[in-house]
């Protein structure tokens, strides 16, 4: 949403006490959450608010499984179709994921703080698409449940 002629701390000013994403909880002590799609840990923080930055992570699972990373680009302001996405499939090991968003968020040096906060989104994402276990039956301990099942 930045502006050539308006800085991202004047619009977070503007911005921080009412805005589309923004979720108050009166219980738990007042906290604050975000919606923001670019928002990786949900915070309302200045640092993490993905419609001020002009630097931007988001983290989301994919429709075939899989995790979508997606970067905004500082000169798409107008053009939100623009923005940077890559799809990391769900076919791909969960360290090859990591280490690829890791180099995407962090090593080339586009938002290095957020570096954690995206591989732990996508750690979760990733948690989240695993098959459900059963649970196995219990066994049988002991003489008296032994007795008891068998009565």
């Amino acid at each position: 949403m930045s502006l050539s002629n308006v800085s991202a701390d004047l619009i977070w000013e503007i911005t921080r006490s009412q805005n589309s994403y923004l979720v108050k909880r009166t219980q738990s002590g007042g906290v604050q959450f975000s919606r923001d799609p670019l928002n990786l840990t949900n915070k309302h923080a200045r640092k993490y608010a993905g419609f001020v930055n002009d630097k931007a992570v988001g983290v989301v699972a994919g429709e075939k499984g899989g995790v979508v990373v997606t970067t905004k680009k500082a000169g798409s302001i107008t053009k939100p179709s623009a923005r940077y996405t890559v799809a990391f499939g769900a076919n791909k090991t969960a360290r090859k994921t990591y280490k690829a968003i890791a180099r995407q968020v962090g090593k080339t040096g586009y938002r290095a703080d957020l570096l954690q906060a995206a591989v732990a989104r996508a750690s979760a994402i990733r948690r989240s698409q695993r098959p459900v276990k059963p649970e196995p039956a219990q066994k049988l301990r002991g003489n008296a449940a032994e007795k008891a099942a068998s009565a």
